[in-house]
Protein backbone atom coordinates (compact mmCIF):
# COMPACT_ATOMS: atom_id res chain seq x y z
CA UNK A 1 0.00 0.00 0.00
CA UNK A 2 1.09 3.35 -0.75
CA UNK A 3 3.44 5.04 1.92
CA UNK A 4 1.31 8.14 2.08
CA UNK A 5 -1.84 6.57 2.96
CA UNK A 6 -2.51 6.37 6.65
CA UNK A 7 -2.76 3.02 7.87
CA UNK A 8 -4.18 1.07 11.13
CA UNK A 9 -2.47 -2.57 11.47
CA UNK A 10 -4.57 -5.18 12.64
CA UNK A 11 -3.81 -8.48 13.16
CA UNK A 12 -0.17 -7.78 10.71
CA UNK A 13 -2.21 -6.33 8.40
CA UNK A 14 -1.92 -2.59 7.15
CA UNK A 15 -5.67 -1.04 6.54
CA UNK A 16 -6.06 2.38 5.00
CA UNK A 17 -7.32 4.63 7.82
CA UNK A 18 -9.30 7.05 5.63
CA UNK A 19 -12.51 8.75 4.89
CA UNK A 20 -15.11 7.74 2.15
CA UNK A 21 -14.43 10.72 0.10
CA UNK A 22 -10.15 10.19 0.71
CA UNK A 23 -10.71 6.62 -0.40
CA UNK A 24 -12.47 7.82 -3.44
CA UNK A 25 -9.68 10.22 -4.22
CA UNK A 26 -7.13 7.11 -3.79
CA UNK A 27 -9.29 4.92 -5.92
CA UNK A 28 -9.42 7.39 -8.73
CA UNK A 29 -5.42 8.02 -8.63
CA UNK A 30 -4.88 4.28 -8.95
CA UNK A 31 -7.45 4.16 -11.91
CA UNK A 32 -5.50 7.04 -13.38
CA UNK A 33 -2.01 5.01 -12.79
CA UNK A 34 -1.19 2.34 -16.10
CA UNK A 35 -2.01 -0.74 -12.62
CA UNK A 36 -2.31 -3.07 -12.17
CA UNK A 37 -3.86 -2.52 -8.48
CA UNK A 38 -5.66 -4.58 -6.28
CA UNK A 39 -8.72 -3.12 -4.05
CA UNK A 40 -9.31 -5.05 -1.18
CA UNK A 41 -11.84 -5.11 2.12
CA UNK A 42 -10.99 -6.52 5.17
CA UNK A 43 -13.45 -7.53 8.29
CA UNK A 44 -13.24 -10.20 10.93
CA UNK A 45 -13.51 -12.91 8.65
CA UNK A 46 -10.83 -12.10 6.36
CA UNK A 47 -8.18 -10.81 8.70
CA UNK A 48 -9.12 -14.43 10.59
CA UNK A 49 -8.26 -15.82 7.35
CA UNK A 50 -5.14 -14.25 6.75
CA UNK A 51 -3.98 -15.88 10.10
CA UNK A 52 -3.67 -18.95 8.71
CA UNK A 53 -2.82 -18.76 5.45
CA UNK A 54 0.70 -16.83 4.63
CA UNK A 55 -0.05 -16.26 0.37
CA UNK A 56 -2.94 -14.42 1.40
CA UNK A 57 -1.67 -12.21 4.01
CA UNK A 58 0.95 -11.40 1.90
CA UNK A 59 -1.35 -10.37 -0.73
CA UNK A 60 -3.27 -8.37 1.86
CA UNK A 61 0.39 -6.36 2.22
CA UNK A 62 0.84 -5.94 -1.47
CA UNK A 63 -2.08 -4.48 -2.01
CA UNK A 64 -2.69 -1.03 -3.41
CA UNK A 65 -5.54 -0.37 -1.08
CA UNK A 66 -7.25 -2.68 1.76
CA UNK A 67 -10.48 -0.99 3.64
CA UNK A 68 -11.89 -1.96 6.30
CA UNK A 69 -15.22 -3.31 6.42
CA UNK A 70 -17.36 -3.65 9.40
CA UNK A 71 -17.99 -3.10 13.12
CA UNK A 72 -14.90 -5.65 14.03
CA UNK A 73 -12.51 -3.73 12.62
CA UNK A 74 -13.87 -0.20 14.58
CA UNK A 75 -13.04 -2.32 17.87
CA UNK A 76 -9.61 -3.51 16.56
CA UNK A 77 -9.08 0.62 16.19
CA UNK A 78 -10.48 1.10 19.40
CA UNK A 79 -8.36 -1.31 21.51
CA UNK A 80 -5.88 0.73 19.80
CA UNK A 81 -7.26 4.11 21.17
CA UNK A 82 -7.70 5.12 17.56
CA UNK A 83 -10.75 5.06 15.03
CA UNK A 84 -10.97 4.41 11.15
CA UNK A 85 -12.99 7.70 9.94
CA UNK A 86 -15.58 5.65 7.96
CA UNK A 87 -16.51 2.26 7.69
CA UNK A 88 -15.76 1.47 4.04
CA UNK A 89 -17.31 -1.88 3.38
CA UNK A 90 -17.94 -3.31 -0.02
CA UNK A 91 -21.51 -2.97 -0.28
CA UNK A 92 -21.11 0.21 0.26
CA UNK A 93 -18.41 1.84 -1.05
CA UNK A 94 -18.20 -0.34 -4.20
CA UNK A 95 -20.94 1.32 -6.15
CA UNK A 96 -18.89 4.49 -5.49
CA UNK A 97 -15.86 2.76 -7.30
CA UNK A 98 -18.17 2.35 -10.31
CA UNK A 99 -19.67 5.96 -10.47
CA UNK A 100 -15.93 7.00 -10.49
CA UNK A 101 -15.63 4.66 -13.24
CA UNK A 102 -18.78 5.98 -15.18
CA UNK A 103 -17.69 9.51 -14.60
CA UNK A 104 -14.67 8.77 -16.89
CA UNK A 105 -15.95 6.40 -19.39
CA UNK A 106 -14.21 2.99 -17.75
CA UNK A 107 -15.40 -0.37 -19.46
CA UNK A 108 -16.54 -2.55 -15.91
CA UNK A 109 -16.37 -6.21 -16.11
CA UNK A 110 -17.93 -8.39 -13.15
CA UNK A 111 -16.53 -11.76 -12.40
CA UNK A 112 -18.10 -14.31 -10.21
CA UNK A 113 -21.33 -15.52 -8.52
CA UNK A 114 -23.69 -18.18 -9.35
CA UNK A 115 -24.69 -18.57 -12.78
CA UNK A 116 -26.62 -15.33 -13.73
CA UNK A 117 -26.46 -12.98 -10.59
CA UNK A 118 -23.02 -11.28 -12.99
CA UNK A 119 -25.28 -10.58 -15.21
CA UNK A 120 -28.52 -9.40 -13.26
CA UNK A 121 -25.82 -7.27 -11.40
CA UNK A 122 -24.94 -5.54 -14.23
CA UNK A 123 -28.86 -4.81 -15.44
CA UNK A 124 -29.12 -3.52 -11.99
CA UNK A 125 -26.19 -1.33 -11.91
CA UNK A 126 -26.76 0.04 -14.91
CA UNK A 127 -30.56 1.16 -14.14
CA UNK A 128 -29.04 2.43 -11.45
CA UNK A 129 -25.15 4.26 -11.98
CA UNK A 130 -26.15 7.20 -15.25
CA UNK A 131 -23.37 6.43 -17.44
CA UNK A 132 -21.75 2.81 -16.71
CA UNK A 133 -20.36 0.35 -18.96
CA UNK A 134 -20.63 -2.91 -18.58
CA UNK A 135 -18.54 -4.78 -21.04
CA UNK A 136 -18.65 -8.39 -19.83
CA UNK A 137 -20.06 -10.20 -17.06
CA UNK A 138 -19.48 -14.55 -16.07
CA UNK A 139 -20.04 -16.14 -13.83
CA UNK A 140 -17.47 -18.02 -10.99
CA UNK A 141 -18.22 -21.30 -11.53
CA UNK A 142 -16.08 -22.03 -14.22
CA UNK A 143 -13.55 -24.92 -14.09
CA UNK A 144 -9.63 -24.91 -13.82
CA UNK A 145 -8.85 -25.66 -17.47
CA UNK A 146 -11.27 -22.81 -18.69
CA UNK A 147 -8.93 -20.00 -16.58
CA UNK A 148 -6.98 -18.81 -19.75
CA UNK A 149 -10.69 -18.32 -21.62
CA UNK A 150 -11.85 -16.32 -18.45
CA UNK A 151 -8.50 -14.31 -18.26
CA UNK A 152 -8.87 -13.67 -22.17
CA UNK A 153 -12.69 -12.76 -22.28
CA UNK A 154 -11.79 -10.17 -19.71
CA UNK A 155 -9.03 -8.94 -21.64
CA UNK A 156 -10.86 -8.65 -25.28
CA UNK A 157 -13.66 -6.77 -23.14
CA UNK A 158 -11.59 -4.06 -22.67
CA UNK A 159 -12.53 -3.47 -18.94
CA UNK A 160 -10.48 -0.58 -16.97
CA UNK A 161 -11.98 -1.73 -13.55
CA UNK A 162 -12.52 -5.66 -12.69
CA UNK A 163 -14.59 -6.95 -9.81
CA UNK A 164 -14.23 -10.48 -8.65
CA UNK A 165 -16.81 -12.01 -6.38
CA UNK A 166 -14.99 -15.85 -5.43
CA UNK A 167 -14.79 -14.98 -1.23
CA UNK A 168 -12.28 -14.98 1.03
CA UNK A 169 -9.15 -15.92 0.14
CA UNK A 170 -9.86 -16.98 -3.46
CA UNK A 171 -10.94 -13.77 -5.19
CA UNK A 172 -7.67 -12.10 -3.50
CA UNK A 173 -5.49 -14.81 -4.72
CA UNK A 174 -6.71 -14.89 -7.87
CA UNK A 175 -6.51 -11.18 -8.59
CA UNK A 176 -2.94 -11.14 -7.41
CA UNK A 177 -1.92 -14.04 -10.00
CA UNK A 178 -4.00 -12.79 -12.64
CA UNK A 179 -5.22 -9.24 -12.81
CA UNK A 180 -1.81 -8.06 -14.88
CA UNK A 181 -3.04 -10.25 -17.44
CA UNK A 182 -6.67 -9.59 -18.30
CA UNK A 183 -5.28 -6.12 -18.81
CA UNK A 184 -8.06 -4.21 -16.19
CA UNK A 185 -6.26 -1.46 -14.16
CA UNK A 186 -7.83 -1.91 -10.97
CA UNK A 187 -8.99 -5.51 -9.42
CA UNK A 188 -11.75 -5.05 -6.82
CA UNK A 189 -12.46 -8.23 -4.34
CA UNK A 190 -16.08 -7.61 -3.82
CA UNK A 191 -17.03 -10.56 -1.77
CA UNK A 192 -20.70 -10.92 -1.46
CA UNK A 193 -21.65 -7.59 -3.70
CA UNK A 194 -22.39 -9.18 -6.44
CA UNK A 195 -25.48 -11.49 -4.75
CA UNK A 196 -26.76 -7.98 -2.31
CA UNK A 197 -26.76 -6.07 -5.86
CA UNK A 198 -28.74 -8.68 -7.37
CA UNK A 199 -31.08 -8.94 -5.05
CA UNK A 200 -30.73 -12.69 -4.66
CA UNK A 201 -29.20 -12.27 -0.84
CA UNK A 202 -31.36 -9.02 1.35
CA UNK A 203 -29.37 -6.96 3.40
CA UNK A 204 -29.65 -6.66 7.10
CA UNK A 205 -32.05 -3.23 8.28
CA UNK A 206 -30.85 0.08 8.27
CA UNK A 207 -31.47 0.67 11.53
CA UNK A 208 -28.46 -2.74 12.10
CA UNK A 209 -26.29 -1.68 9.93
CA UNK A 210 -25.76 1.77 11.51
CA UNK A 211 -25.54 -0.28 14.95
CA UNK A 212 -22.60 -2.17 13.76
CA UNK A 213 -24.71 -5.55 13.94
CA UNK A 214 -25.73 -6.69 10.19
CA UNK A 215 -23.60 -9.79 10.84
CA UNK A 216 -26.29 -10.78 13.10
CA UNK A 217 -28.65 -10.58 10.23
CA UNK A 218 -26.85 -12.71 8.31
CA UNK A 219 -26.53 -15.22 10.90
CA UNK A 220 -29.83 -15.42 11.64
CA UNK A 221 -30.66 -15.93 7.97
CA UNK A 222 -28.06 -18.68 7.14
CA UNK A 223 -27.37 -20.30 10.58
CA UNK A 224 -25.68 -23.62 9.56
CA UNK A 225 -23.10 -21.74 7.34
CA UNK A 226 -21.95 -18.98 9.06
CA UNK A 227 -21.88 -19.93 12.66
CA UNK A 228 -18.23 -20.54 12.48
CA UNK A 229 -17.46 -17.23 10.56
CA UNK A 230 -19.32 -15.37 13.70
CA UNK A 231 -20.00 -16.89 16.60
CA UNK A 232 -16.82 -19.31 16.46
CA UNK A 233 -14.86 -16.56 14.44
CA UNK A 234 -15.35 -12.94 16.37
CA UNK A 235 -14.74 -13.67 20.06
CA UNK A 236 -11.45 -15.26 18.02
CA UNK A 237 -10.50 -12.12 16.62
CA UNK A 238 -11.03 -10.08 19.70
CA UNK A 239 -8.89 -12.21 21.23
CA UNK A 240 -6.60 -12.21 18.56
CA UNK A 241 -6.12 -8.28 18.40
CA UNK A 242 -6.07 -7.86 22.79
CA UNK A 243 -3.10 -9.95 22.25
CA UNK A 244 -1.60 -7.94 19.39
CA UNK A 245 -2.20 -4.88 21.63
CA UNK A 246 -0.56 -6.66 24.70
CA UNK A 247 2.30 -7.19 22.70
CA UNK A 248 2.73 -3.74 21.67
CA UNK A 249 2.90 -2.76 25.38
CA UNK A 250 5.14 -4.28 25.81
CA UNK A 251 7.82 -3.63 22.96
CA UNK A 252 7.35 -0.30 24.45
CA UNK A 253 7.98 -0.74 28.26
Amino acid sequence: MNHDIPTLTVLGVPVAALSGEDALKHVGALLDEPGPALLAYVNTHSLNLAQRHPSYRRVLHEAALVLNDGSGLAMAAKVQGKAFPDNLNGTDFTPAVLKLAAERDLGVFLLGGQPGVAQETGQRLLAQIPGLRIVGSRDGYFPAQAEREVIDQVRASGAAVLLVAFGNPKQELWLAEHLSSTGATLGVAVGAFLDFAAQRVPRAPQWMRQAGVEWLYRLGREPLRLFHRYVIGNPLFLFRVWAEQLRRRRKAT
